[in-house]
């Protein structure tokens, strides 16, 4: 895969590109550079360590949408096992944005949705960007009352720019099967786990986020709107999307506070983008601790654990 940098990347990228031009000359033989490429090693490893633990929402929210950090597919082929896609909703379409089947997680068989982005252009195209349509929705339900009718956990990997806003979505019913997903999912009987892996835009993400545990990666963002369509309302210039990050408080690590996320996967330095694998190792971890805690819950203890988290969440005064 190219790796593709975003600006407050390329200085890291730049150096570590002169390493591996650097081990070239060493590997034809041409002279001693082993010191030079120590030296480049060590100063990569000390500016990818001073940009990266200070970042701020505004490249957070970039590297949630990094181009080449790893999307629902890739974390499937990492975690799971013996992954069967199962496709439409049985009423309209087969959304493409939206993928799910039946799979093996730490040998447990389990139901695996998420909303799928494209890498190229044609990719992109036929995913529709990761924006799912109502079928989308109805497909992932379906695919839950099947885990449910089973008896199948269901792990959901979240990660939409958010719902497509398209004329033909609306007459189909976006906004119902948006809120039927929700209504539906906080009283399945059998153990949910939804992960934030990159974007979870608006009612898109909350489509697949009613779960018992809500996991983050510590580079993803969780939010109602972007900071670009906030920007846009607020000050009517979407040049002000990185004062609208700030505002807006969308990262992991706001959301931990404000008790929206249970927890935040820790990601390889430098972000998922950077080591799939070993994001997929950490996020793995995680997944199997929660699920091991879950599957101990009787259904109707799971049920009454799912609608408790959701009562708790917030602040509010009685006046």
């Amino acid at each position: 895969m190219m790796y593709q940098a975003v600006d407050f990347e390329r200085p890291i990228v730049e150096i570590e590109k002169k390493i591996e031009e650097l081990r070239i000359i060493a590997n034809g033989g041409g002279m001693d550079v082993d010191e030079e490429i120590r030296r480049l090693e060590k100063k990569a490893r000390r500016l990818t360590r001073d940009v990266y633990l200070k970042l701020s929402r505004w490249q957070r929210t970039l590297l949630a949408r990094h181009p080449t950090r790893p999307y629902m597919l890739d974390y499937v082929g990492l975690m799971c096992e013996g992954f069967i896609e199962l496709h439409g909703d049985r009423a309209f379409a087969d959304d493409h944005a939206m993928v799910g089947g039946m799979a093996w997680f730490e040998g447990i068989p389990v139901m695996v949705i998420g909303q799928q982005k494209g890498r190229d252009t044609k990719d992109k195209v036929y995913r529709n960007f990761g924006m799912a349509h109502p079928e989308g929705y109805r497909k992932a339900l379906r695919l839950m009352k099947l885990a449910e009718k089973y008896g199948r956990p269901i792990l959901t990997l979240i990660d939409t720019p958010g719902a497509y806003p398209g004329i033909g979505a609306e007459e189909r019913g976006q906004a119902e099967a948006i809120a039927r997903n929700q209504f539906e999912m906080a009283t399945l009987r059998v153990p949910l786990i939804a992960a934030i892996i990159g974007e979870g835009g608006s009612g898109g993400a909350l489509a697949l986020g009613v779960g018992n545990r809500v996991l983050m990666q510590e580079n993803a963002i969780y939010s109602v709107i972007s900071p670009e369509g906030c920007a846009s309302i607020l000050w009517r210039d979407t040049a002000k999307a990185p004062e609208a990050a700030e505002a807006m408080k969308i990262t992991a690590q706001d959301l931990a506070e404000l008790g929206v996320v249970d927890e935040i996967v820790r990601e390889p330095m430098g972000g998922a983008h950077r080591d799939h694998k070993r994001a997929a190792s950490l996020l793995r971890r995680v997944i199997r601790r929660h699920l091991r805690e879950l599957m101990a819950m009787s259904p109707e203890e799971i049920v009454a654990q799912r609608i408790d988290k959701y009562r708790q969440i917030g602040v509010y005064e009685e006046i």
